[in-house]
């Protein structure tokens, strides 16, 4: 089939973190023999029309990408900063997001002008999903829409939102979430039919995950250093547990507009020579990072999965995570290779971190958690899943 991909973070480079999992899903597509071209915004000028995109469509692991321009380049900085809703808040910043989506729809539509396309799938209900829905009025395949966790936690704020995303999901052939907590939520705020969000998290490179920790390594956090992942609240833990006579390093992966708050967080807890800010690793370095870690802490809340709990599963380390977690429960059970916490409890998540600290056995239930996470989340089982939902929107196209 010949696909478009919508999507607002796309890797614009070898070992760029921004959309690697849409990327993984379009490699094992790829790789089943289907044609897919991506849609993007540009980055700071790099798009069509000038740097790498000059003259036509980039190239990435031979997928061609067409990286849309739709601000003068010093305001291209919606996309690739993780900060897009906030940064769409603003007059100049919602300006900016209405022509990111005028921009990709009008190129998805010059690339149906081009040649037959089958079928679209947009990532992300808005900005890429209205992109596809506006490009209806040049083209007409069918598209499918996937929610990943920001856009629903927008339809909370808005009736406008809310509005749209329903016109948007009912002109859908189909609509997918990462996880059943964000499936339910859609349907609860737009009004869709709960039984028609195909649920399918996005798939991970599981042949970098090929060996298990040994344990010994302390305690570990990935993601990036964001309010909404509340580390302020494992740092409170780590004190706890240095007041109960447990004495263990913490080592924070990732990097984000919190980590001087977070560092003078640690050094007013004298806290700063047991924690490690690491930074940002490429995707597959995440093994490596982790390393023999005894449990990794994952706090955020409302997660549309939890990929780095997944992760940490799939390397046999146990995973402590909240009770308002989202999807992230669906990743960690209750009991036995996890832990839930309530929210905002720096000691119940000291308890919990303590108990897989004092007892490997948890180490040796996480890898089984993980092997199972492998099979469900291996790209071409995942890209299958995604390819028997393209067929169905052709046909019923036709």
């Amino acid at each position: 089939m010949n696909l478009v991909y919508i999507t607002h973070a796309y890797p614009r480079s070898e070992g760029d973190v921004a959309g690697v999992f849409v990327e993984r899903l379009v490699l094992a597509l790829h790789q089943r023999n289907h044609s897919i071209h991506v849609v993007a915004p540009s980055d700071r000028g790099r798009g069509r029309g000038a740097g790498a995109g000059a003259g036509g469509p980039e190239q990435l692991h031979g997928i061609p990408i067409s990286r849309v321009r739709y601000a003068p380049a010093w305001r291209e900085t919606l996309a690739y900063t993780g900060t897009m809703v906030e940064d769409a808040r603003s007059p100049l910043g919602a300006l900016a997001a209405a022509n990111l989506m005028r921009a990709q729809a009008a190129e998805v539509g010059r690339l149906c002008r081009a040649a037959p396309v089958d079928v679209l799938h947009a990532h992300w209900w808005v900005p890429g999903g209205v992109s596809a829905w506006w490009s209806r009025t040049a083209a007409k395949p069918p598209y499918i829409v996937t929610v990943h966790g920001t856009d629903v936690r927008l339809l909370d704020r808005s009736r406008l939102a809310r509005a749209v995303a329903r016109r948007v999901f009912r002109q859908a052939a189909a609509v997918t979430a990462v996880s059943s907590y964000l499936a339910e939520r859609v349907a609860q705020m737009t009004g869709i039919d709960a039984a028609r969000i195909v649920v399918q998290p996005m798939p991970v490179d599981v042949a970098h995950f090929n060996r298990l920790s040994q344990g010994g390594g302390g305690i570990v956090s990935v993601g990036r250093l964001t309010k909404q992942k509340n580390l302020d609240v494992v740092l409170l833990a780590l004190a706890e547990l240095k007041r109960d006579g447990i004495d263990v390093p913490l080592r924070l992966i990732g990097d984000g507009p919190e980590r001087d708050n977070l560092k003078a967080r640690a050094k007013s807890l004298n806290l700063l020579d047991r924690v490690e800010f690491a930074g940002a690793v490429e995707p597959d370095e995440v093994t490596r990072a982790v390393g023999d870690a005894d449990v990794s802490v994952f706090a955020a809340t409302q997660e549309g999965f939890g990929l780095a709990a997944a992760e940490s599963l799939m390397l046999g380390v146990p995973v402590v995570a909240l009770e308002s977690g989202g999807g992230v429960k669906e990743v960690v059970p209750e009991s036995g290779a996890g832990r839930l916490v309530p929210d905002g409890n720096p000691k119940a998540m000291a308890g919990a971190i303590a108990g897989f600290l004092q007892d490997d056995t948890g180490r040796h239930l996480a890898a089984e958690r993980g092997r199972t996470l492998k099979r469900q989340l291996e790209p071409g089982a995942v890209a299958a899943v995604f390819e028997s939902l393209y067929e169905d929107a052709r046909a019923s196209q036709r």
